[in-house]
């Protein structure tokens, strides 16, 4: 089976189910989507590794595991996601460490987590591309809460969003903020590990800068 290669484009909110969010694949050489349903520190720490002028005060989880794999010489290759059954995603991590290489399974949120922290490359098959490839509209409500973390079922998933839509009215708020008030609104916010916030406030200085 051929693989496909992956990169991020972006992390949606659901409105409609509490702390969900999607992550969105998109294949590197093609314009097809993945949606991956995600928790939301999971949202979180991808989000910190794409945003490199969020700095954590304290090392995240995913963190903590890049400081320990260092420590010990372990790197990470590569993140496939191999299987998808019943709507959720199962996902290896490929390691090396003295040359020898290990498969490590592991839920999809966190190999992608990880394989930020490492700039390993994503893959998954070319008959799950094409299985799940599809319009980003789905429902949920037949799914157990753990089953969600993973799975391209959630409710109808954001049609085409990319950016983090957390708080409307918060979002509203900090478009009356000056581009100071922000910046030092964004070191508070990382200061007290309030990442959801930091992200809101990261975007709309990204916007002020575009």
């Amino acid at each position: 089976m051929s693989l496909v290669r992956l990169k991020i484009k972006g992390i949606s909110y659901s409105q409609t189910q509490n702390g969900a969010y999607a992550l969105i694949l998109n294949e590197v050489e093609g314009d097809r989507k993945l949606p991956i349903v995600i928790g939301a520190f999971e949202a979180q720490s991808i989000a910190i590794a794409l945003e490199k002028e969020i700095k954590p005060p304290r090392p995240l989880t995913h963190d903590l595991f890049k400081n320990f794999a260092d420590r010990f010489d372990i790197v990470i290759k590569q993140v496939i996601i191999h299987k998808l059954v019943d709507g959720v995603f199962y996902s290896s991590i490929i390691c090396e460490r003295d040359k020898i290489e290990e498969i490590i399974d592991a839920r999809t949120s966190d190999a992608i987590a990880l394989a930020l922290r490492f700039d390993a490359p994503i893959f998954t098959y070319k008959t799950i591309l094409d299985k799940a490839g599809i319009f980003l509209k789905f429902s949920s409500k037949e799914k157990d809460k753990e089953d969600k973390d993973d799975s391209i079922v959630v409710d109808e998933i954001l049609q085409e969003s990319e950016a983090v839509e957390i708080d409307s009215a918060a979002s509203s708020a900090y478009k009356e903020m000056s581009l100071d008030e922000l910046h030092k609104e964004l070191e508070k916010a990382v200061a007290s590990e309030d990442y959801e916030k930091a992200a809101q406030l990261r975007d709309e200085i990204s916007k002020r800068k575009s």
